[in-house]
């Protein structure tokens, strides 16, 4: 390791000799320049963040997490999961760092590491990826029937009602629609697929 690169992250109480591998690992898989190694560690992130009470880490954590090289902990970490994609971090952010898609790259390591700690975040992903990539679009009735089926199939009574109200309404659909040309997406997704596995 580079003498530069062997400073003390302390950020989040953080004392760990720093290894920029990960972080340049995360900063590679993200989508565009996620300019990532500029984080100052001002916290404005999860000072702007709606879901930053929830998260075990805040997003600055993550960051200092990611310079000391601590893959266990970072995929580990629920933060990923709980961004709702807002985007209020990155707008608020003074280095321009699109931290949500980091956060997106995270969750894809975790999926693939299967180092996250709770299921249902992934499985939710990866339903909603495949309806995506199936349909064109999301299908919310199957998406939220097989989500609740399979991690709290007792709540699936409980909401009857909002799901009639919402078919009633015509908010919701009984059963999937594919949009038009389906198959120019899923060349574009194939293309996407090919790129990300030559990158």
């Amino acid at each position: 390791m580079a003498a530069a690169e062997t400073v003390l992250t302390q950020g989040a109480g953080l004392k760990k000799p720093e290894d920029l591998t990960l972080l340049r690992e995360v900063a590679e898989a993200t989508a565009g320049v996620s300019h990532l190694e500029m984080c100052i560690q001002c916290g404005t992130c999860g000072g702007s963040c709606p879901s930053a009470a929830d998260m075990d880490h805040t997003p600055r954590a993550l960051f200092a997490m990611l310079r000391a090289g601590m893959r266990e902990e970072v995929l580990r970490s629920n933060t990923p999961w709980i961004c709702v994609s807002c985007y209020h971090c990155v707008v608020r952010c003074p280095q321009e760092v699109h931290i949500a898609d980091v956060m997106y790259t995270l969750k894809s390591m975790a999926i693939k590491a299967k180092k996250y700690t709770d299921s249902k975040p992934p499985d939710f992903s990866q339903t909603f990826v495949g309806m995506v990539e199936t349909f064109g679009r999301s299908f919310e009735l199957g998406l939220a029937t097989r989500f609740y089926l399979t991690h709290q199939p007792l709540r699936l009574p409980g909401m009857a009602g909002m799901g009639l109200g919402m078919l009633t309404k015509k908010r919701m659909n009984l059963a999937p629609t594919r949009i038009k040309n389906i198959e120019q997406l899923k060349a574009i997704l194939e293309k996407a697929k090919t790129l990300e596995l030559t990158a």
